[in-house]
């Protein structure tokens, strides 16, 4: 079993979002997953039989870090971690999940979308906040958010591509996330896992390459 780790995932910040995937489905794309760059999946627990497809994907694949997405109360939380989910994520904030993420040392990643929200999430324990949907606020509303909210950290979720990964990170994210653009109902059913690898894989260099440029820039000053 894969433990969070905040430094990790801050070096390799591209969270997988798992919709809707059938029991059949998961090793193939547990396989492209891995082997396209991503470490951090969610596998949502609006997805049918999603605490045994948790349980099943933590013990196929240990090095993957596999959490529970869309959680919303804390018997659920509870539930998600029993069944060996290393981090919770969802749409919203729920002081009670907070609280049941606390207790069992998860990282927590709530969503939010106005000031007032994302500095409540923080105050209850965010790991990250969750910014969705990013794509409709665009980059610029992440760099504004850093104005006064330097400290806390963002997760910039909902339209990302390659192509504008760099202004997400360039405005201040801390990590982005991909979901349904790769990892469709439609494909993870017909197993189309060459594919997706293909698409993570492009993904992730466009990742790569920009953190590896924030870095050189960090240096050089």
């Amino acid at each position: 079993m894969a433990d969070f780790n905040l430094t990790l995932f801050e070096k390799e910040p591209v969270l997988g979002i798992i919709r809707g995937i059938k029991e059949d489905s998961l090793t193939g794309l547990l396989h492209a997953a891995y082997s396209g760059g991503i470490r951090f999946l969610e596998i949502t627990l609006n997805t049918p039989g999603a605490l045994l497809l948790i349980k099943k994907a933590v013990e196929l694949f240990p090095s993957i870090c596999i959490g529970a997405g869309t959680v919303l109360s804390a018997d659920a939380t509870q539930q998600a971690i029993n069944s060996g989910a290393q981090f919770i994520v969802a749409p919203n904030l729920n002081e009670h999940v907070a609280d049941v993420c606390v207790k069992n040392n998860r990282p927590y990643f709530p969503g939010a979308l106005t000031p007032t929200e994302i500095e409540k999430a923080w105050s209850f324990g965010a790991t990250m906040v969750k910014v969705f949907p990013a794509a409709q606020m665009g980059p610029d509303y992440i760099r504004l958010l850093k104005g006064p909210f330097e400290q806390i950290k963002l997760m910039a979720v909902g339209g990302i591509t390659p192509n504008n990964i760099s202004d997400y990170f360039s405005a201040g994210a801390s990590a982005v996330a991909l979901g349904g653009s790769i990892f469709s109902a439609r494909r993870m059913a017909d197993k189309e896992f060459s594919l997706m690898q293909k698409e993570i894989e492009e993904f992730m260099f466009a990742v790569n390459k920009v953190y590896s440029n924030m870095v050189e820039s960090a240096v050089a000053k």
